[in-house]
């Protein structure tokens, strides 16, 4: 959870908030059909109950921020592309919303769809 102290209180940010703003840019991105689980659990947890934070990763060291996207890609589309793509969207808004720089972002890439 990231911290910040301010003469009037304090702000904290938890990573689930991070993810929700990552999970948005990301599904807004050109090529993308939608997110993928990181496992057979969150696989069988998404199906059960709608989750906002469904295929990101966020993890805090120190006073950085790691993101890791798992992502199911148009077929068709440059895979690069669509991956970098989303990388800088997703870094341009959690940056924007958050006022921290992110240290990595990790698209990893679970399969590809033909859209409707």
């Amino acid at each position: 959870m990231t911290n910040e102290t301010t003469q009037i209180g304090s702000i904290h940010v938890s990573p689930q908030a991070i993810a929700t703003i990552a999970y948005q840019s990301a599904l807004r991105s050109y090529g993308v059909v939608g997110m993928a689980s990181k496992s057979v659990v969150d696989g069988i947890t998404s199906i059960l109950a709608k989750d906002p934070t469904h295929g990101v990763d966020v993890h805090f060291t120190d006073e950085h921020i790691n993101i890791d996207m798992y992502i199911i890609i148009e077929y068709g589309t440059r895979i690069k592309s669509v991956a970098t793509s989303v990388a800088n969207t997703v870094r341009y808004q959690v940056e924007k919303a958050m006022g921290v720089p992110i240290n990595e972002i990790n698209v990893h890439v679970q399969g590809l769809r033909i859209s409707d």
